[in-house]
């Protein structure tokens, strides 16, 4: 054995450490010698994918140090060393073997090593003790590269003395700081600081810093104002203003950055819009802020929607107006905001302000008699006595006119591919797509089907290479396929004449789930399965549940020109896919007459199923226990929905179809989401079942706060069938969903119910009253939802919701959080839409209870609001 082969023994057996002493003697023909062994070695563990994983783990540090070891070049050096391939087994390379091999190359080599590594913005950051040893080496600058920056901070969290010891000591402190602040990213080691007072927060550290003058109190102010300016999430944002804090400004370092704090108080997160606005306060009660600057500020802060926010500036501007009357007309017509803010009370401390400081200058009079026309009609009176009749808009300009999205036309499916090209094309799209809708799946597999048939040895010819890629194809993996394959890959393999090596395992063939999407899959795989089967065997011309609208709709009367079609050619329905096709079949009386006159059994079936037959399933409203768990925590009660049992479909459908139609009491916590569209389109035309099946991932979203599970109620208020108690309850509890994407979701889902004239609002805020009761909806995020919808212009529609709401929340002997905000939202509409419903109960005595709370004001601005429009009915507000 000679000298590069103890090399490869030593890397295959995972020897890192031999590894350089083996290296030093070899002359540098046999290091290029020994490098091409190890690019063979690394291409056959490159091509193990996962079998080798134990080789692959055992051999990559060795092979790494023994590749840099043979590389004469930087360049490749760094590429050996960064390598995707060799770094997947270990989060960081052998620091000191790797220095030991590299050990009597130049300096410069070095250098440019580093640098090179550095510029590897995937695995510079895990580099950085490597990097940092190599600069100490060839005596060069650090690089400052992003990736770097990241790993010297978390070297520096990670050092045992405190940071501002650790800090002391890093020959790179100097070099590196500036540049925490200009990274694309947040530096982690900041936004993962401890709290103030731990020996590494790094606030406290640079602050330090500073102050020994290690650092230049400038480099840090400009760095965190800049970060600060370029925004991020409250959390990204928070270390850069505590090291402002930290730092404890100066009068003078606080006015020379006025302008920055203007633009943070617009458009910065809250807290630190909030502080850049306390010091602007300071330097305007110290006299530093001009009128022009005061107006500016004012503009900027007064259209944030945060009435904390507001109400800070609004004082501010009344006592710097109070101090200096001479900047009225510069600061004043900024009031115009807050005028049309959506809050009531900020719109009136605005007026009360412009009545206090309004001069004489008709033309301030006129401009803010215009800015006034956007109050509240609660506000009307009082603005008509501060600036005039033209402060408040003329009547008359004609009823309300709700709006609503219109009924959205069925998006019919395109045909099948005509040739076996396109199908092909198609097929491989969805196959390596992540995702893929119901219009594309069910293209693809009617495409498959009828070229099979057709030329089945044409459509195989075309299909392989296609699908070359999939793992079932290679002959080295092939093995693997014991069993059934996913979706359109099983019809593909039939077409290849490729079937697996085995049967399913009988556990895997006998398991079932209390979960909805265990059974919407068995259903949507024994069609697939079925249509495989056909194509070895009697292919089918083609399928009959291919629906004809996005949805998974299956018009009728389509359906029954397919039936005509199949009697003519002699074939038979096959029993899976007809099945499907009954489920997904729109339920039109009208056409019954039209299936019994085939005259065959399908025929007959159909006409069946579109009559008694294919009645949808009874729901069943029930309210589950509270759940209290071991660690002390509490579930709220909820409301459930039971779904009972499709006998039909238990005597007349395949046994696969059986487990959708047993019936099924709502379980807990359902965990198996995703492919929700493909899934409802199994059964698009009972949204009710669905939507009692889909409550519980709804639910966790008010009371768990789960996201995401709200995204099919779109898809439900779009389906065919009844819109009934299932439907309402899961948008109702969606309305108080924690996250806003989730409430957005049952907002679409309003309005289009509302569109198509199938919301029926009384049962809505009924369902909304008794969530609320139980704490699964929190009032506070309900009036953000139903806000949003009132916004669209759907003021009568979230009116009617919540005048069957109100009743319940305002005769609670406590008031519930956001009751005001319910209330205020309540009174908008009202307001908007000119409605003149009698009042609900118990608005007149929240609204004469006094005091100076938002549900009393929100309860008298709406009790006002509706006996106006009684008296007016006429005229919209």
């Amino acid at each position: 054995m000679n000298a590069t082969d103890d090399v490869l023994e030593a890397v295959r057996a995972g020897r890192t450490a031999d590894v350089p002493g083996l290296l030093k003697p070899l002359e540098r023909s046999q290091r290029r010698v020994l490098l091409t062994g190890l690019k063979e070695l690394r291409g056959t563990l490159r091509s193990s994918r996962w079998e080798r994983w134990e080789d692959r783990n055992l051999m990559s540090p060795a092979l790494v140090v023994a590749g840099a070891g043979c590389n004469t070049g930087a360049a490749a050096a760094a590429a050996w060393i960064g390598a995707a391939d060799l770094r997947r087994w270990m989060t960081q390379p052998p620091v000191a073997t790797l220095l030991d091999v590299l050990a009597g190359r130049d300096p410069q080599w070095l250098g440019d090593l580093a640098h090179r590594l550095a510029a590897r913005s995937v695995t510079a950051e895990e580099d950085y003790p490597l990097i940092s040893e190599l600069v100490r080496l060839a005596g060069c600058p650090m690089p400052v590269t992003d990736g770097c920056v990241e790993g010297w901070a978390a070297a520096m969290t990670a050092s045992r003395l405190p940071l501002a010891v650790a800090l002391r000591r890093d020959p790179h402190a100097t070099a590196l700081i500036p540049h925490l602040f200009e990274t694309a990213e947040p530096v982690r080691a900041f936004t993962w600081s401890p709290r103030p007072g731990h020996p590494h927060h790094w606030p406290t550290a640079l602050a330090t810093l500073a102050d020994e003058g290690r650092v230049k109190r400038a480099v840090l102010l400009d760095g965190c104002t800049a970060r600060l300016l370029r925004g991020g999430k409250p959390a990204q944002m928070r270390p850069y203003q505590a090291i402002l804090e930290a730092l404890h400004l100066t009068g003078e370092e606080e006015r020379e950055r006025v302008g920055d704090w203007i633009a943070l108080a617009a458009d910065a997160p809250s807290a630190v819009a909030g502080s850049a606005q306390q010091t602007l306060a300071r330097l305007a009660a110290a006299g530093f802020l001009t009128p022009r600057v005061l107006a500016e500020m004012s503009a900027a802060v007064l259209f944030r929607p945060e009435k904390k926010l507001v109400r800070a500036q609004l004082v501010l501007i009344g006592r710097e107006l109070t101090r200096d009357a001479a900047a009225v007309p510069e600061v004043l017509p900024k009031l115009a905001d807050a005028f049309g803010h959506a809050d009531t009370d900020i719109q009136g401390r605005a007026l009360k302000l412009a009545a206090v400081h309004l001069t004489d200058d008709p033309a301030l009079r006129a401009e803010l008699a215009e800015y006034a026309r956007q109050l509240s009609p609660a506000h009307r009176a009082r603005a008509m006595e501060v600036f005039g009749p033209s402060a408040v808009p003329a009547e008359g300009n004609g009823p309300y006119h709700e709006t609503l999205p219109p009924p959205p036309a069925p998006a019919r499916l395109t045909p099948a591919p005509e040739t076996a090209e396109e199908a092909v094309e198609l097929v491989s799209a969805v196959i390596n797509a992540r995702t893929a809708g119901v219009e594309e799946f069910e293209r693809a597999l009617d495409g498959l089907v009828r070229h099979a048939r057709r030329d089945r040895a044409a459509l195989a010819e075309a299909l392989r290479p296609a699908l070359a890629g999939l793992w079932w194809l290679d002959p080295e993996q092939s093995h693997r396929y014991t069993h059934e394959l996913p979706g359109l890959e099983h019809v593909a393999a039939a077409v290849l004449d490729m079937p697996p090596t085995a049967e399913p395992p009988p556990a895997l063939m006998s398991w079932r789930s209390d979960c909805h999407h265990t059974a919407l899959r068995t259903v949507r795989h024994a069609r697939v399965k079925e249509a495989a089967q056909r194509i070895t065997s009697r292919p089918l011309p083609f399928l009959l549940a291919t629906p004809t609208e996005a949805t998974g709709t299956l018009d009728p009367r389509v359906l029954i020109a397919r039936l005509v079609e199949y009697a003519r050619l002699g074939e038979d329905p096959a029993p899976a896919d007809f099945a499907q096709a009954l489920l997904r079949v729109r339920r039109d009386a009208a056409v019954l007459p039209e299936a019994a006159a085939l005259g065959t059994p399908a025929g007959d079936r159909l006409a069946s199923w579109l009559g008694a037959a294919g009645q949808p399933v009874s729901v069943t409203r029930r309210t589950a226990a509270a759940e209290r768990y071991a660690y002390g925590t509490e579930d709220p009660a909820r409301l459930v929905m039971d779904t009972g049992e499709r006998t039909p479909v238990l005597l007349e459908f395949p046994d696969t179809f059986h487990e959708l139609a047993g019936a099924r009491q709502t379980g807990d916590r359902c965990w198996d989401g995703s492919d929700d569209a493909t899934l409802m389109a199994v059964l698009p035309e009972d949204r009710e079942t669905l939507a009692a099946w889909w409550l519980p991932l709804v639910t966790a979203c008010a009371v768990h706060a789960q996201r995401g599970g709200a995204t099919t109620l779109p898809l439900l208020a779009a389906a065919g069938g009844h819109a009934g108690p299932a439907l309402h309850l899961a948008v109702a509890t969606a309305l108080g969903a924690r996250h806003p994407e989730d409430r957005l979701s049952a907002v679409d889902a309003l309005l289009a119910l509302a569109g198509r004239g199938d919301l029926n609002a009384v049962r809505l805020g009924g369902d909304l009253a008794e969530l609320i009761g139980l704490g699964t909806v929190k009032p506070s995020r309900l009036a953000d939802s139903l806000r949003t919808a009132a916004a669209t212009g759907a003021y009568a529609t979230t009116w009617a919701v919540l005048a069957a709401v109100l009743p319940a929340l305002l005769t609670r002997t406590a008031d519930p959080r956001g009751a005001g905000d319910l209330v205020a939202t309540a009174a908008e509409c009202v307001e908007q839409s000119g409605a003149a419903s009698p009042e609900p109960a118990g608005l007149a005595d929240t609204a004469a209870r006094g005091g100076t709370s938002r549900l009393v004001a929100q309860a008298a601005r709406l009790r006002d609001a509706l006996r106006r429009n009684e008296r007016n009915p006429a005229a919209r507000s």
